[in-house]
């Protein structure tokens, strides 16, 4: 059990011990106790979720969250590294803006680089620039090392690399810093429109 989960499920813990333990006494407890404690539990699973998580959920798709200890931006192969998975299974999201002006999601593997022309191929541009950093909060609703292809602020034309598709699961971010989400990259396209190209070196 990774980070938030193992929070989550501290506070539920404690509150069926603190509630067993009253009626097992006798002593009086105060409705009132009773539902903040409900309600802050409710709260903590509510900020818990990113909008990555929410929309997987509302598409029934089924995903793992994993957790890891990061303060600040942290390169992708590094972060492999702290939950001890394959590179080659971790992939990273990249925002790119074409001469039309139109926003376009890349998802590669985090040891990788995108390859600009092969990427404005595949969405008929005829170049494509990656967007700067401080422009990826505004476009996406994500901060740096936090985007993901799922719940963005517009569902944007995604194209995820073509290894992707012979993989039963991969990794890629859950919409925060330290959150990744291991789940079905078929499914993930379907949900999201995206397709398979090789947009690598």
């Amino acid at each position: 059990m990774y980070g938030f989960q193992l929070k989550l499920h501290l506070y539920y813990t404690v509150l069926s011990w603190l509630v067993n333990s009253i009626c097992k006494t006798g002593i009086a407890f105060s409705g009132k106790i009773y539902y903040n404690l409900v309600r802050e539990v409710n709260q903590l699973a509510k900020e818990i979720k990113t909008n990555a998580m929410r929309f997987l959920e509302t598409k029934k798709i089924v995903y793992e969250a994993l957790s890891y200890e990061c303060d600040e931006f942290t390169d992708g192969v590094d972060m492999a590294s702290k939950l001890n998975i394959e590179p080659e299974r971790t992939f990273k999201t990249l925002v790119a803006q074409g001469k039309s002006e139109n926003y376009y999601v890349f998802v590669i593997p985090v040891a990788q680089e995108l390859d600009l022309k092969k990427a404005a191929k595949t969405v008929g541009e005829k170049s494509v620039e990656l967007i700067p950093v401080k422009q990826i909060t505004a476009v996406t609703g994500y901060v740096r090392g936090g985007c993901t292809p799922i719940g963005m602020k517009k569902q944007f034309k995604t194209v995820i690399h073509d290894s992707a598709g012979e993989l039963d699961t991969f990794y890629i971010s859950g919409g925060k810093i330290g959150l990744q989400l291991k789940l079905n990259p078929v499914k993930l396209s379907e949900a999201i429109n995206a397709v398979f190209e090789n947009i690598i070196f």
